[in-house]
């Protein structure tokens, strides 16, 4: 179960990757902005290419018992770090509503938690 879990996470970041790459005109709207050249230059990198990085070494988790944990420690932790960010972020300017900010702070919160949990083969 925690195998197609980890599949699911890899899912999403390489989705998010491919779609900030190709259209990151799509993720800035998702929270109500809009680019300049350097801002599509930052969700390329930020969202982009990260998320495909990150789907790449979590599938080489999932192949590799001796890599799993540390890859999995590190992608987790970094989702609770996002996740972290965005509750700060909450205290400091309240977003108007579930969506977007709680929802994918919720999304973070439970990829951290998959990849803690499956972290050792």
């Amino acid at each position: 179960m925690l195998t197609l879990l980890v599949a699911i996470v890899i899912v999403f970041c390489l989705g998010m990757g491919v779609i900030a790459l190709a259209a990151p005109e799509r993720v800035a709207a998702i929270f109500g902005t809009t680019t300049t050249p350097a801002a599509r230059n930052e969700i390329r990198a930020v969202y982009g290419g990260f998320g495909i990085v990150i789907a790449a070494m979590l599938a080489w988790g999932l192949r590799d018992p001796a890599m799993r944990p540390g890859i999995f420690l590190t992608v987790a932790a970094s989702f609770a770090g996002m996740a972290l960010g965005r509750v700060v972020s909450a205290g400091l300017e309240r977003p108007g509503g579930f969506y977007p900010s709680w929802f994918y702070c919720t999304v973070e919160l439970a990829m951290a938690g998959t990849l803690w949990a499956a972290r050792f083969p």
